[in-house]
This record gives C-alpha cells, sequence and structure tokens, in this order.
C-alpha cells in the first residue's frame, strides 16, 4: 500500500461541485492499493499515518503526530500512485490492484481510521475527484508497507 502524506493547513475534496470531505489541520493522504496488499498492510499504513512525526513542537523541529496534535485526517483513493513509468511517455497500470480489491482495502483503511482518529473524512473511490489543499511547509512523504 501506498501513501503520499502531505501536511495541510487545510484540505477538501470535491465531486461533481460538492464538498464530499474537508479537515484544517491535519494529514492530506493520497493512497494507492497494489495487488498484493492486505488489511494487516492497510492497518500498518493506518498506524504509520497516524504516528509519523510531520508537526513542529515548540522548538519547530518535526517530532509530533497527527495523534499528538489532534488533528484531521483527510483519505483520498488515487489507483495512479501504483503507475509504472519507467518508460515511455504513458504509465502503465498492471501494478495498481484490481478495482474491488482497492475499493475493498480502502474501505477497511477507512473504517479503521474512523474507528480510532477523531476527525476523518475521505474522498469517494471510482469518482473523479477534485482535491484542494494548502501544504504546510511544503510537507510531503512517500510511504509504502
Amino acid at each position: 500500500m501506498i501513501g503520499l502524506l502531505q501536511r495541510v493547513t487545510h484540505a477538501e475534496v470535491s465531486v461533481e461541485g460538492e464538498s464530499i470531505g474537508r479537515i484544517e489541520r491535519g494529514l492530506l493522504v493520497l493512497i494507492g492499493v497494489q495487488p498484493d496488499d492486505t488489511e494487516i498492510r492497510a492497518e500498518r499504513m493506518l498506524e504509520r499515518l497516524l504516528s509519523y512525526r510531520v508537526f513542529p513542537d515548540t522548538t519547530d523541529r518535526m517530532n509530533l503526530s497527527l495523534r499528538d496534535i489532534g488533528g484531521g485526517l483527510l483519505l483520498v483513493p488515487q489507483f495512479t500512485l501504483a503507475a509504472d513509468t519507467r518508460q515511455g511517455t504513458r504509465a502503465s497500470f498492471t501494478a495498481a490492484a484490481p478495482p474491488a480489491l482497492g475499493a475493498r482495502l480502502f474501505d477497511h483503511l477507512l473504517s479503521q481510521a474512523q474507528a480510532r482518529q477523531p476527525l476523518v473524512a475521505s474522498g469517494r473511490f471510482g469518482a473523479d475527484m477534485q482535491v484542494a489543499l494548502v501544504n504546510d511547509g511544503p510537507v510531503t512523504f512517500w510511504l509504502e508497507t
């Protein structure tokens, strides 16, 4: 499972002009699912997202996690993260999970997040989404499980 996390001061996802998820200070995480991913990998990804230290402490060092600051978590499915771009000028998506598996694992990740974190929002699997954000820093990390 791939997570592209961005520390944000604000993020929002819309479908057909309607806002379906938004957070203030926290993490926007684009999620890519690969064929060999499992519920265990999704849970490991969530643990890393909640505990990854990307927020500044009083000395301006990145020592605080999403849990520490009580921030929001916006999860957005994005199969293109699993693209193979090593050759040519058009990406191949053979490394992405089939839609049924991707949807199931994204939903599992989302339900686990909602059970463990108070402020969780999400995009919609398979939808044409528009994502707006203010990247704070900018701070962006690529995580894999």
